[in-house]
């Protein structure tokens, strides 16, 4: 799983991405586990503990939605209006993804793969794939290969946990089948068709063209 898409408040990265550059970080930390954690890990599946999304993004999440299908309604008809409702409907659509990267953003452990949930897909990684936890500035890194899959916005103070439960589980998931899968698509592509059904649906009912 490659690249690295960053969120609108720049610092909650969607996970399962490479982090830029190869050097090895001088505050990384292996995760290491507690008794506790080890003992009795959380009922799986298990959602990540995540920082609430800020409201200005939630604001830029819902703005498209309203304002753009308003826009489409007013303009007039006209080879410059196709265009300028055209124009109007992808910076919106843009802006719903991006948004979304951050308020759709869920993290969820299972026994048999770490699944995350970004603004228009579902990516998993299997534990057996999985060659080293640590901790980062706040994050959780997984090495896998040469990837490197970094979970951020994790809520504050339990960044150490949640490495520590990624490690029992991963340590369990040696003795279970491994099930590897595709990104595949998730609610956000459901949002953005939303977004341009009213967008485009706006300017065809104002104008009787449908």
């Amino acid at each position: 799983m490659s690249g690295q898409l960053v969120g609108a408040d720049g610092s909650r990265v969607p996970p399962m991405g490479n982090r830029p550059g190869g050097a090895e970080d001088a505050s990384a930390r292996p995760a290491h586990l507690t008794g506790d954690t080890a003992e009795q890990p959380p009922p799986l599946p298990w959602q990540v503990p995540l920082d609430p999304a800020p409201w200005w993004a939630w604001a830029l999440f819902v703005l498209p939605f309203l304002a753009v299908p308003t826009l489409n309604s007013w303009l007039w008809m006209g080879a410059r209006d196709f265009l300028a409702v055209a124009l109007f409907t992808l910076i919106g659509a843009s802006v719903v993804r991006v948004a979304g990267g951050v308020v759709l953003y869920r993290v969820e452990i299972t026994a048999t793969a770490l699944k995350a949930r970004t603004s228009l897909l579902v990516r998993s990684l299997a534990w057996q794939d999985v060659d080293d936890i640590e901790i980062v500035d706040g994050s959780v890194v997984l090495t896998s290969g040469k990837d490197e899959n970094e979970i951020n916005g994790i809520a504050e103070g339990r960044t150490a946990y949640v490495a520590a439960v990624m490690q029992t589980v991963r340590a369990d998931a040696d003795a279970l089948p491994v099930r590897r899968s595709r990104p595949r698509p998730g609610i956000g592509v459901l949002v953005v068709l939303l977004y341009l059904v009213l967008s485009v649906g706006a300017f065809l009912l104002r104008w009787h063209l449908v």
